[in-house]
């Protein structure tokens, strides 16, 4: 027989859906109700359909195991309200799926707060893990598939696109004060920042935020001024990253 050079393989998608949720960062996680590594938690995911794109099939899939919905896809070039979505990497291990040889495009997805999920089709149960939870080899050990190396990919690219960009207020509402954008940075890079120093560089780092005219007291303190997102999606100066021991 011929080798023509194609190979036969199926193709799936997979998410790290991040927010945060009781002063941690949290992960969407699944545990699968069918084999192979039935029982296990699993990102949520699954095979993409001939007729659909990437973006669609990972919609499709976090909605059909975990009833949540992505909103539809923006035109290009224009923001995607209330979550933010970027393909992280493909991963094609030889091994990766013992079913068959199977390539999967993982996407990061933060959201500053999403419903309660509820399992379906091929998911026993849905849930919103602490990262800090999630413990064994690597300290995200113990899921399926590569997922734990996916995951640990995924909050790698979060923590340090919160350096150079304004990725930070995605875990945010609509108008947040400097002392919760201050938190968002903490529980994601797992250190506390220096609350003078912190409210200096964002409000002094051109087009990173964008006052909104009036204040809250909703933290039960002092009123303090309330601010949306700028324009700038690059942070010059860059924001210096504080290093977590955890994972």
């Amino acid at each position: 027989m011929q080798d023509d050079g194609y190979v036969a393989y199926g193709v799936t998608v997979d998410l790290v859906i991040l927010t945060i949720r009781a002063e941690q960062l949290c992960v969407l996680l699944v545990r699968r109700g069918l084999a192979p590594f039935a029982g296990a938690l699993a990102l949520p995911g699954g095979f993409v359909r001939l007729d659909e794109t990437l973006v669609e099939a990972a919609r499709r899939e976090l909605a059909e195991e975990t009833g949540l919905l992505l909103p539809e896809p923006p035109p290009q070039g224009s923001a995607w309200p209330g979550v933010h979505l970027e393909q992280l990497a493909a991963y094609g291990a030889i091994d990766r799926d013992p079913r068959a040889r199977i390539l999967t495009i993982a996407f990061l997805a933060l959201a500053p707060d999403l419903p309660e999920p509820r399992s379906g089709t091929d998911a026993a149960a849905a849930e919103f893990v602490p990262v800090a939870a999630l413990t064994g080899l690597g300290g995200l050990g113990g899921l399926a598939f590569d997922h734990a190396e996916i995951l640990a990919d995924g909050l790698e690219r979060a923590r340090a696109k919160l350096e150079y960009t304004a990725l930070a207020t995605a875990f945010c509402p609509a108008e947040f004060t400097v002392a919760e954008l201050r938190r968002v940075y903490e529980i994601v890079w797992g250190a506390p920042l220096d609350a003078r120093n912190f409210h200096r560089k964002v409000t002094g780092t051109p087009g990173f935020l964008e006052p909104v005219g009036h204040s809250t007291a909703r933290d039960g303190g002092r009123p303090a001024a309330l601010y949306r997102r700028g324009a700038a999606e690059i942070l010059h100066p860059a924001m210096r990253r504080a290093r977590a021991a955890g994972p």
